[in-house]
């Protein structure tokens, strides 16, 4: 008997992406609106915004998306307390089970954060720099992109898209979600445990002794839930988030170099800096005047 073989069903194609952008945005930014022919999603990975669709305004949280479909006019704003972080991707999509998306906010789950994060990751691997320039209107390729970078990014988006609607339809959850083990769920409340520690107490100087007591957590335990799951370790994890904050509250433009580098628990500003850079790869001085610079433009 000669095989046959399945064609499988297609529910939704990505068949281009327009932008890709991820945007650090002073707490002062307003974009006074725009339509065009392609979806853009919205993603709040920190703080919180003011959109509109087609007029109708909506606050967006951290961790929350929000879709406009085609031809919709959308406008966006900080509230003017705090300097969001944003990521902004258009792209082409005429499936009908897109109207899914219209006039919805969502709360996207930590596989739809590691899907976004996966889109921009592998962005950096074909698409020429900056993914910060609100200006973009063609990207370039880079001139020796790697290997699959652009088809992961369609099969990450389209996954992304498909596990929201799958989500948002109740009757079609069946048992999609697997269950974890046991050590694997022990495991993430611990990582969550210490990482909320760590945003408790960002403006202190920290050591491992110390989160390993407040924790109840081994050292080398500590290590290895941070390198799984932050190829990184875990003071390492924490500078960076310090910095983030740092950023934050220099867009928020209320603070000198000195109060920021006392607030976040520095021993000194040139520190700081020094810090900053490593990270960053700018001091702050060049990232203030990059966000200035950007901001004037707007």
């Amino acid at each position: 008997m000669p095989f046959e073989a399945l064609n499988l069903r297609e529910e939704l194609s990505v068949h281009n992406i327009v932008t890709i952008h991820y945007f650090e945005y002073m707490n002062t930014f307003d974009f006074p609106g725009e339509s065009h022919d392609f979806w853009e999603l919205v993603c709040v990975d920190k703080g919180e915004v003011i959109i509109t669709a087609d007029e109708i305004p909506y606050i967006l949280k951290r961790g929350q998306i929000f879709f406009h479909a085609p031809n919709q006019f959308h406008s966006l704003r900080a509230n003017g307390r705090t300097a969001p972080n944003l990521v902004v991707i258009s792209f082409h999509c005429k499936a009908a089970c897109m109207e899914f998306f219209r006039d919805r906010v969502m709360d996207i789950t930590e596989t739809e954060r590691t899907l976004l994060a996966s889109i921009i990751s592998e962005a950096r691997n074909c698409i020429c720099p900056p993914f910060d320039n609100p200006y973009t209107e063609k990207m370039q390729r880079l001139e020796d992109p790697v290997f699959g970078a652009e088809q992961l990014i369609k099969l990450y988006m389209e996954q992304m898209l498909l596990l929201m609607i799958r989500r948002g339809d109740q009757s079609s959850l069946g048992d999609a979600h697997p269950v974890k083990s046991v050590t694997q769920h022990n495991e993430s409340m611990l990582y969550q445990r210490v990482v909320n520690y760590l945003d408790e107490h960002i403006r202190e100087h920290m050591t491992i002794e110390k989160i390993c007591k407040a924790n109840l957590i081994g050292r080398s335990q500590l290590q290895k839930l941070f390198r799984e799951r932050n190829h990184c370790g875990v003071i390492y994890y924490f500078s960076c988030r310090k910095i983030e904050l740092a950023k934050e509250l220099i867009r928020e433009n209320h603070h000198n170099f000195t109060q920021i580098s006392d607030d976040l628990g520095y021993t000194s500003v040139h520190y700081f800096s020094r810090q900053f850079k490593k990270i960053a790869g700018m001091t702050p001085s060049e990232y203030a005047s990059s966000i200035k610079g950007l901001a004037e433009r707007r």
